[in-house]
This record gives C-alpha cells, sequence and structure tokens, in this order.
C-alpha cells in the first residue's frame, strides 16, 4: 500500500468539511424558513423507503463474503424479506424474516 501525503488528506477532509456544511445550510439556512411547495414534500416522503434498499442492494448482488459472488443465502433472504415486507407492510418482520433466512441457509449450506 502506497503512503499517502498528510497534506493531501487534510485538503480532502476540509473539502468534505466545507461541502458538507454547504448542502445542509442550504436547506436550513435559505430554505428553512419557507414553506416547501407540496410536490418537494410528496417526494421527501419516499427518502427513508428508498434508504433501506439503497444499502442493502449492493451487499446482495455483490456480497463481500463470496468476492462478489451471488449466492443463494443472500438471494434468499432478501426474497424472504420482500415479500414478507409486502405482506405484512411490517419493516421489522421483513427484517428480522430476512437475517433469520440468511443465518439459517448459511448455517445449512456453509
Amino acid at each position: 500500500m502506497t503512503q499517502v501525503n498528510p497534506v493531501t488528506i487534510w485538503i480532502i477532509i476540509i473539502g468534505l468539511a466545507i461541502g458538507s456544511y454547504l448542502l445542509r445550510f442550504t436547506f436550513i439556512g435559505l430554505v428553512g424558513d419557507r414553506p416547501m411547495p407540496p410536490w418537494l414534500l410528496r417526494h421527501l416522503r419516499y427518502t427513508a423507503v428508498a434508504i433501506i434498499p439503497a444499502l442493502i442492494a449492493p451487499l446482495v448482488a455483490w456480497p463481500s463474503a463470496t468476492d462478489g459472488e451471488p449466492d443463494l443465502p443472500r438471494m434468499a433472504a432478501a426474497a424472504v424479506a420482500l415479500t414478507i415486507g409486502i405482506v405484512t407492510k411490517n419493516v421489522l418482520a421483513a427484517i428480522f424474516t430476512g437475517a433469520a433466512t440468511l443465518y439459517g441457509l448459511l448455517y445449512l449450506v456453509g
């Protein structure tokens, strides 16, 4: 592994901090005292729903545990979690049944 220059690291950290501050300031400082339009509020309702699939999909499709190769336990756990989520409309039930399926199949398949 190559040694990274500390100045480069600090420039990246400071740049990310400034970018993060400006992104937050845009919504809190500039738009925070005005009501948001209804179309934007309607779209923001789906942000939380999109976060979990965005975090989980790469772990199912390209799991690092198998060097990026899809396998049966992860695909089955995703299918079970999706099915339970659709049927019961319960996020916790979907998460727990998906996790139980994953660990059960990993134990059985190896």
